[in-house]
């Protein structure tokens, strides 16, 4: 399936060549990329809006891509892909509790790039065409609410702000509430990919969710971790069978 003309994309790296092979590849399936080579100018264009999916580069010179995507995320909650070098965990990792949607290595396959942007793009569109005769009803926790068609969520009065891919996972667990979700089937529900044997972009983005929620992982309130099996939203006043 070709990929509509109207996506664009926004790729943020100091390396020229590798900006101009991604372009090369995208552009005849029907993306528009725009690139910048500094972190400066890719988080200005970044923030002018318009774009469907950012792909930004963690080591640049002066502001780096953390930083770049720190300052996106206080503004924007459009879909931002990593790039990270081969082997680089640590920086997925942080990249993934600032609020990226997704990694890749910097030694990616065309398929692999294929297959994590037309994901997050999904997602995005998904939601964005959702229509008000079709609203589905808020998902009810106890105090934790969230709805499915603004993408907002809140515990109590509070707002929660979530990336595209927490809100994705924190849903999914709240639907099934009282009931484990194993962190495979939680994997492809929310990033709609393949998972990688010991993948931990799971246990990240749980992390992140319940540091916003204000959960502790050792007396949850919220979710409850099923060790060597998955994650479980608690029912208010259940105590789960596990």
């Amino acid at each position: 399936m070709n990929t509509p003309v109207s996506t664009k994309l926004l790729m943020v790296d100091d390396d020229p060549k590798l900006c101009r092979l991604v372009k090369g590849y995208l552009e005849p399936l029907g993306y528009t990329v725009t690139t910048a080579h500094g972190g400066e100018e890719g988080l200005r264009l970044a923030l002018q809006g318009g774009f469907d999916a950012v792909l930004l580069d963690v080591m640049m010179p002066g502001l780096d891509g953390f930083e770049v995507l720190k300052r996106i995320r206080a503004k924007s909650n459009v879909p931002v892909l990593m790039l990270t070098g081969l082997g680089d965990e640590a920086d997925r990792i942080v990249g993934l509790e600032i609020g990226a949607d997704d990694y890749l290595p910097k030694t990616f396959s065309t398929r692999e790039l294929l297959a994590r942007l037309r994901a997050v793009i999904r997602r995005s569109r998904v939601t964005a065409s959702m229509k008000r005769d079709e609203r589905e009803p808020a998902v009810v926790v106890g105090d934790f609410r969230m709805d499915p068609e603004s993408r907002e969520a809140w515990i109590g009065t509070t707002v929660i702000l979530f990336t595209t891919v927490e809100f994705d996972l924190a849903i999914s667990l709240a639907r099934a509430a009282g009931r484990v979700k194993t962190r495979e089937r939680l994997l492809l529900e929310a990033a709609e990919r393949d998972f990688e044997a010991f993948d931990r972009s799971i246990d990240v983005h749980i992390s992140s969710i319940r540091r916003k929620l204000g959960d502790d992982p050792k007396a949850p309130q919220y979710i409850q971790t099923v060790r060597g099996v998955g994650y479980m939203m608690l029912k208010p006043g259940v105590v789960p069978d596990l």
